[in-house]
């Protein structure tokens, strides 16, 4: 949101008050009470009289993080939902000197100078940023009467600005004005489907501003020295993150807002659908999961999309009839196919539904003002919202997901969530709609999730989400939206998945090949590879199937080529989700969380890590030419053991059957015996390929079981032109060597 008409005026309907001048400086308790005058008052008492004040408190939540509180009118009603922040104990520490005040988290610190207002955050005695002059600020719509809290900080030269949910824009923040408000508007827009109100920067910190309505960020645009965020109300709350490292940035965010759960091993493997508005019954999908094992394409998790159900009568979780006689047969014969069964739901009851009556009956749906039920004809007649807030609601419809689950399904795609009124709008527990449209989704996915977890067990919960918000990287795992058959959209695909790496969310997928329209075959055949290099893989699309026979033969050799070294990378691919769930390091990672220091992996978005030691660089060419960046040091393909010299950017074509896939110099990748699943015994049989270990150079290699505790540890050190392996393995092993020529094994 902007409030100022380039540098030196306001927009006329807009009153500003700013933050001018430090007044009084107090300890309360653990905290740091602090009060500004929005005008220079030089000291004349007299001035104080009819003056407006913003009123500061800090406060240490965990180490590393301050808490900034920032009020206008402390007596403004605190309208929830707000989200749940997780704490550990901190003694802050204070200091007065001749300049100013400080207030120390850990190895952040918060300073404010005495006279002229100024708030600096310091890390490790470093200037992080500061909220300095027509920074801190209230304002007011002279028009509407609305008012507003906001801050902004200093950016520094070349400092680049990265998350703030998913975000289908351009990578880098800078420039951007972008509003926390999630939406159904595809990928090819500046809407998002994930709006989280966190951002970091390649300076060691980061800025979560806690309120789950529309924050409104100017990122270097209104200002461009500076980013801004507002908010509506008298308050506004904002927790600085301290790193340095950017992966401590994202650890400190996740500790503060909920680690990742561990999606279960199964989950990895390939995901194939029924696809959107098909049409299709039994024979249908038996002929596509039949069709994959003739063609030696290992499948592991089947979805029946929406029309599993009746049109118009979603969601009323019946199998529809007159496609699926016997649904409950049908699961057992999949399930004996070593299948895991995921279907299509989301929030909402058609007035069609058998269920819409009962909810209207128990008072399940939101209602207006006047007492009726919310009702729309969007996306289905007459359809009715439920209520999350409402335990009883909650109870009553996931009962109803019970049942499924007694039929044989495993776990379930929570689509939608994002289309969820605000005006006129009552909600059973008195939330404040316009902060709950952000946060249902929270509430919806963590219902369906905190089901699956007790029904299924511990680690065995996995959902397919759309909608999000901060929190929800919790509820494991989200995939990008409604996508196209095209380049561009796949590129952009992936500039949204590194947003969401750097916004918390530790798993992330896509619809390989692009939901809408249906791809030719060599996009379908170069998405493979891609989706097939995620954390999570799905063939799944609108108005046709997407199973690889429907495009050309060879798009077969590709998809068998590549989830079959999904499944023998699983204990490579465990162990980085082992990270995720531990430490908030996302699975598939931006450059710049492993090479920091590199001003060129700080800009790149067209290719990632996945885990800490392989870098992808998707194809995203009809040619095959692909431009990919390897910082400094000597990188050998895992496919076709090629070295290639880093430090620059490499121009390179490539057929279906390969992409620049990167083992980082110095690193050892385990690959498992399995080829055709990917949840077994990652320790039994494990091959521990060695690359390029510099002479002294150890390398830890932890095995995960399938609950993700370690059940082998490996220690590889190279002694000039031996290779030393120390182990606790109790299953056989054995370790091939890459780019170390006369180097022997010594077990």
């Amino acid at each position: 949101m902007k409030f100022t008409n380039g540098y030196w005026l306001t927009r006329p309907e807009y009153e500003m008050l700013y933050a001018r001048e430090l007044h009084r400086v107090e300890r309360r308790g653990n905290g740091l009470h602090v009060l500004a005058t929005t005008s220079r008052t030089g000291g004349d008492r007299g001035a104080l009289i009819n003056a407006s004040t913003l009123t500061v408190n800090l406060s240490a939540p965990m180490p590393n993080v301050i808490r900034v509180e920032v009020l206008h009118h402390a007596g403004a009603a605190k309208r929830g939902p707000t989200f749940p922040i997780h704490t550990s104990a901190v003694a802050p520490e204070f200091e007065e000197d001749g300049d100013g005040f400080s207030f120390s988290s850990g190895r952040l610190t918060a300073r404010f100078s005495k006279g002229e207002w100024k708030l600096s955050f310091y890390g490790d005695g470093r200037l992080l940023t500061a909220s300095g002059d027509k920074a801190m600020a209230h304002a007011r719509n002279r028009e509407t009467g609305k008012t507003y809290l906001s801050d902004s900080l200093y950016l520094g030269v070349g400092e680049w600005v990265y998350g703030l949910g998913e975000r289908f824009t351009p990578y880098l923040r800078n420039g951007q004005t972008v509003d926390m408000w999630n939406a159904d508007g595809g990928t090819a827009s500046e809407q998002a489907y994930k709006n989280v109100p966190f951002y970091m920067t390649n300076r060691g910190y980061g800025v979560f501003v806690d309120d789950s309505g529309d924050v409104s960020f100017e990122v270097a645009s209104e200002k461009v020295e500076r980013v801004q965020f507002s908010t509506e109300g008298e308050r506004l709350v904002y927790y600085v993150i301290y790193g340095p490292h950017p992966k401590e940035v994202l650890e400190n965010y996740c500790r503060l807002t909920g680690m990742p759960a561990l999606p279960p091993a199964w989950s990895f493997g390939l995901w194939l659908t029924t696809s959107f508005t098909t049409d299709y019954d039994e024979k249908t999908t038996s002929s596509f999961i039949n069709g994959m094992a003739e063609r030696d394409i290992p499948l592991h998790v089947f979805h029946f999309d929406c029309y599993w159900m009746r049109g118009l009568n979603w969601c009323d979780f019946e199998w529809d009839p007159a496609t699926f006689p016997d649904p409950e047969g049908m699961l057992a014969r999949y399930h004996e196919k070593g299948l895991r069964i995921c279907v299509w739901i989301n929030p909402y009851v058609a007035q069609e539904s058998p269920l819409f009556e009962e909810g209207v009956r128990g008072g399940y749906f939101l209602k207006k003002s006047n007492g009726d039920v919310w009702q729309t004809d969007l996306w289905q007649a007459g359809m009715a919202v439920l209520d999350v807030t409402n335990p009883a609601a909650v109870k009553w419809y996931s009962g109803k997901l019970e049942r499924l689950l007694d039929m044989g399904v495993d776990c379930f795609k929570t689509d939608f969530g994002e289309r969820i009124p605000v005006r006129d709008i009552v909600y059973h527990d008195g939330s404040d709609p316009m902060r709950m449209h952000n946060y249902y989704s929270l509430l919806y996915n963590q219902m369906v999730f905190d089901l699956l977890r007790r029904r299924r067990g511990e680690g065995e919960a996995v959902l397919f989400a759309r909608s999000g918000t901060a929190g929800s990287q919790r509820f494991p795992v989200h995939w990008g939206g409604d996508n196209s058959a095209n380049y561009l959209s796949m590129a952009e695909t992936l500039r949204a998945g590194l947003s969401m790496a750097h916004s918390g969310y530790g798993f992330w997928s896509h619809d390989i090949s692009g939901f809408e329209q249906t791809a030719p075959a060599d996009v379908y055949k170069r998405w493979l590879a891609f989706g097939l290099l995620s954390s999570h893989s799905r063939l799944h699309g609108s108005s046709s199937y997407r199973v690889p026979w429907l495009f050309d033969e060879e798009a077969c050799d590709v998809a068998r080529r590549f989830v079959k070294l999904k499944c023998r990378l699983m204990p490579y691919l465990y162990a980085a989700a082992v990270e995720a769930h531990e430490h908030g390091t996302p699975v598939m990672r931006p450059m710049m969380l492993e090479f920091p220091d590199d001003l060129t992996a700080q800009m790149c978005d067209r290719q990632y890590m996945l885990g800490g030691s392989l870098l992808v660089a998707p194809v995203f060419t009809e040619s095959g030419d692909v431009d990919y960046y390897l910082p400094e040091g000597e990188w050998i393909n895992l496919l076709d053991g090629r070295t290639v010299a880093g430090g620059r950017w490499v121009r390179e074509r490539h057929g279906f059957m390969t992409l620049p896939l990167m083992v980082r110099p110095g690193s050892v990748i385990p690959m498992g015996a399995a080829d055709s699943r990917t949840d077994y015994d990652f320790a039994d049989g494990v091959t521990l390929h060695a690359f390029a270990l510099a002479d002294g150079q150890t390398a830890t290699v932890r095995i995960p079981d399938l609950r993700g505790r370690t059940s082998a540890t490996f220690q590889l050190t190279r002694d000039g032109d031996q290779l030393r392996v120390q182990t606790d393995a109790k299953k056989s092993w054995q370790v091939e060597l890459h780019g170390m020529d006369g180097v022997r094994l010594a077990r």
